[in-house]
């Protein structure tokens, strides 16, 4: 799945392509997704222009007067900006045709994602009650101390949840812990100050090294320009069960905490 540096490559990606243009018109090659796209992406958008393209978590929204398009890559979604007469292919199932000639197409062989309206002064549910972004100064070792308090859930399954901090996946998780040194199966309830200020600036380096590389290439994804990511190369511990700790150089081991499959260095992560 897309985590939080795919969707911002993407977000990075399509901008200078779409903001400003006027959208011509919304080509919908099916009714739903993921859940059914609502009827405004259809009828209202057509001949308003893109003021924005941002990113909350692992949403990208496109901002126009009446409302934003709300897009969800899902497991293998992807958005290019392409020419007008670019060929449909299988699972291109929608299209924003802007009005210099290009379009941007969003392309999802497993119909995870979604293609959803937010109208304009409202906020949709999805967003409602989403933690903070993981590289905004609001996630910090404080706000995770106050969050984790009594808690007895995994770290990992605690760093996982969007209402503690929004985008951090599975990889992100595995990678922020191992740099932090925090085993994955501790209770967050039972991690000190001065851990979870290596996990915050942990998390956050690490992000921002991810979408400085364009994210990580797993099986689907692609950056808009169709250019795979490059920070796969860096990882330390994810998809890595079995192999040489590259700090300590014993051996990887693989566990299951929070229904995700973890990968962690049992002497470097306590």
């Amino acid at each position: 799945m897309p985590e939080l540096p795919e969707v911002e490559t993407t977000c990075r990606g399509i901008a200078p392509h779409v903001v400003g243009r006027r959208v011509r018109a919304a080509v919908l090659r099916r009714p739903d997704l993921r859940w059914p796209i609502p009827r405004e992406i259809g009828e209202e958008l057509p001949g308003q222009r893109i003021d924005a393209v941002r990113r909350r978590a692992k949403y990208l929204l496109l901002d126009a007067r009446s409302g934003s398009v709300i897009v969800h890559l899902g497991m293998s979604g992807n958005l290019r900006v392409l020419a007008h007469d670019a060929p449909v292919r299988a699972h291109d199932h929608a299209d924003l045709v802007l009005d210099d000639g290009h379009l941007l197409r969003l392309h999802d062989p497993r119909r995870f994602g979604a293609l959803l309206w937010q109208p304009a002064g409202t906020l949709h549910p999805l967003l409602a009650g989403l933690g903070p972004e993981p590289l905004s100064d609001d996630f910090n070792a404080d706000w995770l101390a106050r969050a984790a308090a009594g808690r007895s859930a995994p770290v990992k399954h605690f760093l996982m949840d969007q209402h503690i901090v929004v985008g951090v996946g599975n990889i992100y998780a595995a990678e922020a812990l191992f740099r932090a040194g925090i085993h994955p199966g501790r209770a967050a309830g039972r991690i000190a100050l001065a851990r979870w200020e290596r996990l915050a600036l942990a998390v956050k380096d690490i992000l921002a090294r991810a979408i400085a590389r364009g994210g990580t290439t797993l099986r689907d994804f692609l950056a808009p320009d169709g250019a795979p990511g490059y920070f796969e190369q860096e990882l330390s511990v994810y998809g890595r069960a079995g192999q040489p700790c590259k700090a300590c150089g014993g051996t990887l081991r693989a566990a299951d905490w929070g229904q995700r499959a973890t990968v962690y260095c049992p002497r470097c992560q306590r």
